[in-house]
Parts: C-alpha cells; sequence; structure tokens
C-alpha cells in the first residue's frame, strides 16, 4: 500500500480526531441533502467506500435506503430475516465477510433509540477501523436528528404507503418510539401505522423518574386526531409545572371539555416510575388494566380503582401504586389491540394476548424487539385487520 493512500494506516486519535472534527466542523452549516457528500467523503478518508443509511419505516417492517448524492442505493431490506435488520434490533454492530471486503454495519443512535443502520464497505477491519465508524455514526444519527426538522427527505423516505392527515398529526407529536437508560427501558408501537388517529403515547425521562403516558380518542380520523392533540399538550403542560400525578387527570379533563362537545373523550393511562427504586404509581381513566410482566412471563394484570375517561368529568383519581423487582416489564395497551369488530369475528381477547406474550419474552431479547414483534404478530393473528387503533407501550425497570 503506497503512503498517501486512503487506507494509509495511520488511524491514531490525532487522525480520528481531525476526522471527526472535520464532519463536526460543517455539520451546523450543512443542508440536509449534503449528509450523503460528506459522509462518503469522511468514509473515504478512513478507506471505506458505498456508505449507506438504512432507515426505519413507519410500519416497523423495512429499513429503507436514504437516496442522496454519495450514498449507496439498493432496495428495503426485511427488519426480519436481514444482517441489516439484525443489527438494528440488537442495537450491536455487524461485520459480514464479502468477495471484495468487508461491509460493517451500525446502529444509528438516537437518544436511546435507534432510527436506522449505517452501511460501509471497508477492505479490512482493525479495531482502530470499528472504534472510528462508531462515532461516525452517532454523529452522522445526531446530524439526521438535528436536520430533521429543517427537511422532509427523512419521513418520506420512512415511509413504505400513504399516510392520511390524522397519521401525519400524530406522527407529529410522539417522542422516539424506544429509549434504552442504564434503569429503564420503554417502547411503543401504533397500528396501523400509516393510519392511526386517535391512539398515542408520550414519555419524557427526568432525573430519577419516567413518566409514560398512553391515551385513546374516540373515533377516527381528523376529529380524534384533534381531540389527542389537545390531550397530550394538556398533559404535558401539567407534566412541566410538576403537578400531582391525579391532578394532571384534571387538567386533560377539562381541556378535552373546554374544546369538544359533552359526548366526546379520551380514555387515558398515566404513569410514573421512579427509576431509582422501581416504585410504579398509575391513574387509569379507561384504559385496559397494564399487564405485569416478571421473568419473562405474565403474573398478573395492574388491576386498580378507575375513573371516567377525560372530557366528561370524572372525579380526582386515586393513585395505585406497585412496587417492580429488577427486569420486571409492564405492558400498557389500548382496547384496540384485543378488540375486533369489523371483521364480524369474536374479539381478540386478553387471554390471546397473554399468550402472545409469553411466548415472544424472552431474557436476551430486548423490550423494543419484544414490542414489535407483539405488535406485528397479533396483526397477523387478527388477520392483518385493524378496524381501531391498536398501541401498545412496554416499559422495563431495569433495576
Amino acid at each position: 500500500m503506497t503512503v498517501g493512500s486512503p487506507r494509509d494506516p495511520d488511524h491514531s486519535e490525532s487522525f480520528g480526531k481531525g476526522l471527526l472534527g472535520g464532519l463536526l466542523d460543517r455539520a451546523h452549516e450543512l443542508p440536509p441533502h449534503l449528509a450523503g457528500p460528506i459522509l462518503a467523503n469522511t468514509v473515504a478518508r478512513l478507506g471505506g467506500r458505498d456508505p449507506q443509511i438504512l432507515l426505519q419505516d413507519y410500519g416497523q417492517q423495512r429499513l429503507v435506503p436514504l437516496p442522496g448524492e454519495g450514498l449507496a442505493g439498493g432496495e428495503p431490506q426485511s427488519v426480519d430475516g436481514s444482517e441489516a435488520g439484525r443489527c438494528f434490533l440488537t442495537s450491536r454492530p455487524v461485520e459480514l465477510a464479502l468477495p471484495d471486503g468487508v461491509r460493517v454495519l451500525l446502529p444509528l443512535p438516537d437518544e436511546g433509540d435507534q432510527s436506522g443502520v449505517l452501511a460501509v464497505m471497508l477492505d479490512t477491519v482493525d479495531d482502530d477501523d470499528r472504534r472510528l465508524l462508531r462515532r461516525i455514526a452517532g454523529l452522522i444519527a445526531d446530524m439526521m436528528q438535528t436536520k430533521n426538522v429543517h427537511t422532509d427527505l427523512f419521513s418520506r423516505t420512512r415511509r413504505s404507503e400513504p399516510m392520511s392527515v390524522a397519521a401525519e398529526i400524530q406522527w407529529s407529536l410522539l417522542p422516539p418510539l424506544s429509549m434504552v437508560t442504564p434503569r429503564v427501558t420503554v417502547a411503543g408501537v401504533l397500528e396501523p401505522a400509516y393510519d392511526v388517529a386517535g391512539d398515542s403515547f408520550d414519555y419524557a425521562p427526568e432525573q430519577g423518574h419516567l413518566p409514560p403516558r398512553m391515551i385513546d380518542a374516540m373515533g377516527h380520523g381528523l376529529d380524534a386526531a384533534t381531540m389527542a392533540t389537545v390531550a397530550i399538550g394538556a398533559y404535558r403542560h401539567a407534566r412541566r409545572i410538576s403537578v400531582e400525578l391525579s391532578e394532571i387527570y384534571l387538567f386533560m379533563d377539562r381541556a378535552v371539555a373546554e374544546q369538544f362537545a359533552p359526548d366526546h373523550f379520551v380514555a387515558a393511562q398515566m404513569m410514573r416510575l421512579d427509576t431509582n427504586a422501581g416504585r410504579l404509581q398509575w391513574v387509569n381513566a379507561g384504559h385496559p388494566a397494564p399487564i405485569l410482566i416478571r421473568r419473562h412471563r405474565v403474573v398478573g394484570r395492574l388491576d386498580s380503582p378507575t375513573t371516567l375517561p377525560v372530557g366528561f368529568g370524572g372525579a380526582q383519581p386515586q393513585v395505585s401504586e406497585v412496587t417492580l423487582e429488577p427486569g420486571d416489564r409492564v405492558l400498557c395497551f389500548t382496547d384496540g389491540l384485543i378488540e375486533e369488530h369489523e371483521s364480524g369475528q369474536e374479539e381478540f381477547g386478553e387471554d390471546q394476548l397473554i399468550d402472545w406474550v409469553n411466548q415472544l419474552e424472552k431474557a436476551e431479547r430486548q423490550v423494543r424487539a419484544v414490542a414489535r414483534d407483539l405488535s406485528h404478530t397479533l396483526k397477523r393473528a387478527r388477520g392483518n385487520a385493524t378496524s381501531d387503533d391498536a398501541t401498545l407501550v412496554p416499559v422495563e425497570w431495569r433495576g
């Protein structure tokens, strides 16, 4: 290998600083559509080629190549059964030995979530390459997250089918679909991904606490999406001024009642998890009871006193409480996950949900992978019919 070639093995920390520093220096002023060329240039300096950015589609079924100058194209890859999907679901790099080199796949981290996968081809791979590629993937992921508010490129890439206006509104309100921290993990799946209207979930980690929340606005279409937007706004306002969990219900109830007719309502479930001690508090306003999973088996429901759905003027609800054990998972879900009326068949039912949870829960499986598989499995078991929004949100306290 000649001196000065892209693969000249000067991979010292000073080389790495220059490589990553160049990426950082240009990131703040880089238009979103030029992410490809700067990535290709950075990878070429490392001796790599054919960079590819694969983004998870809204249905959580496929990884779709981001188009653009400098980026390798290709066909979408299934999350299930592909090496890119394995990298995505496990959040671990994958290296593939090919006749013309090594294809390195790295997760694109997004605040504890993974937005997709970065793929790069190199002649050979050593630990310095792995270290620098991991950091490049982190910088590219941060850059895409920052640029996302200035472009439709990433959201267009993630669409595998047309999206309704109501779903457009709901997706714009959601936090990342999953979050992993040393003490707690949360994930969420919404179906039908491209036509969801009234279902939504939210979380915002605080020091020592995680306040997950799930809602289900009545009806479908824009009316449901509008109601969900008001309920989410009221919830976030109450959470940010640090009112008690039971008082959040009153904020949401008043906001919905003031904006909509008396027969309009939003089912809601609000939680507060002490991530230090594992103490979980919750308020249930019209949702099915959450399911407690311990040692990867369903051990029961978290039954509690309930109050009326938001908008009906119910009494200030009673806060229920349970102390979790390390590794416990709490599965919250909307009624659309277990009910099926449009097809004329019997309701899918909670017993079948529990059976599938027990089959899919494994010690080595991350919450995000279980949530995704559970949602897709239940949809297939219903004959791919979803007459209502069907949402699930598992939360794991890791201890």
